[in-house]
């Protein structure tokens, strides 16, 4: 179970090819204003909305151009402002907030349709020496031991569970049983998934953080719909994210193997809070993710008049 199945027609190199093709940014100059614009282009989507994480990963790779490659990324702060047509291109907007002896700062604007979908500040920072410490790696299965997304679903006649099981270019191991469409008896507001990319990637500092935002995006809320017994097939759900915070701890590649361990401390009003720290297989913590995110249950329909009275 440890590696993508040609029989099964999954072609690992060409689906994270596709996915560094919508992350590599093509350049369209300035704007009147001096901002950095760059366009791309989306993945399609089953329900025609962009994926979130993608237009992540796509504005880190805006900032990121704009920096020397001296200066990587350490951390990012966005909100998620719109929902995006995956059948549209998206032009990003970068303005140049600052740059220090040590520090930089970017603003980026995913735009559509000539409103954000995305707003981002990003900062990037000098290799310095300082204080170091980190906490320990959860204690959880190898990978190899865990089933592949398609191993679980990919025999379902669904469009969803085709694409999630046949169309992404990051493979997903759930260390607890996933909560696609079935919640399991444990109501626990945590969960444990292995990630990395279906194929190698090239050796490029950014892109692997680009990718690694990507991917941050995937099951972080899990752990709230997990705490009440939810499922992402749950009838009637709605569900968005509505913002995200990484931080870079040390480097990594993506396309190795990378726990995500994920809890909710908190959900109410509709929103439910989820925190993930990343590690790599031999417990280096390289990253810290959170994100809130929008979270319906569908409500109860009121009792009609004659039952109440």
């Amino acid at each position: 179970m440890s590696t993508l199945d040609p029989d099964d027609g999954l072609d690992g190199p060409a689906l994270l090819q596709g996915l560094l093709d919508v992350l590599d940014l093509q350049p369209q100059g300035l704007d009147a204003q001096g901002q950095d614009l760059f366009v791309g282009a989306s993945q399609p989507q089953p329900h025609g909305r962009v994926f979130g994480g993608q237009v992540l990963g796509q504005t880190l790779v805006a900032a990121g151009r704009t920096v020397p490659e001296s200066r990587p990324m350490h951390s990012m702060h966005g909100y998620f402002l719109r929902p995006g047509d995956s059948g549209e291109p998206i032009t990003f907007a970068v303005e140049r907030l600052r740059d220090g002896r040590s520090f930089s700062a970017r603003r980026v604007h995913a735009i559509q349709f000539g409103a954000p979908i995305l707003s981002m500040i990003a900062s990037f920072q000098d290799d310095s020496p300082g204080f170091d410490h980190q906490d320990p790696m959860p204690d959880v299965p190898d990978p190899e031991s865990l089933p592949t997304i398609h191993e679980l679903i990919g025999r379902i006649d669904h469009p969803v569970a085709q694409y999630w099981s046949r169309a992404r270019a990051i493979d997903l191991r759930h260390v607890e049983s996933p909560i696609y469409w079935d919640a399991g008896r444990e109501r626990v507001a945590h969960q444990a998934v292995w990630m990395r990319t279906v194929a190698p990637m090239p050796d490029d500092p950014l892109m692997h953080r680009a990718v690694l935002g990507y991917a941050s995006d995937y099951t972080l809320l899990e752990s709230v719909l997990r705490r009440h017994g939810a499922t992402w097939a749950m009838p009637g759900l709605k569900a968005a994210s509505l913002d995200h915070a990484m931080w870079w701890h040390r480097p990594a590649r993506a396309d190795e193997w990378l726990l995500y361990a994920q809890a909710s401390p908190s959900a109410s009003g509709a929103r439910g809070l989820g925190l993930g720290r990343i590690f790599t297989r031999d417990g280096i913590l390289v990253a810290t993710v959170a994100q809130e995110g929008m979270l319906r249950p569908p409500q109860p329909r009121a009792a009609s008049a004659s039952q109440s009275s």
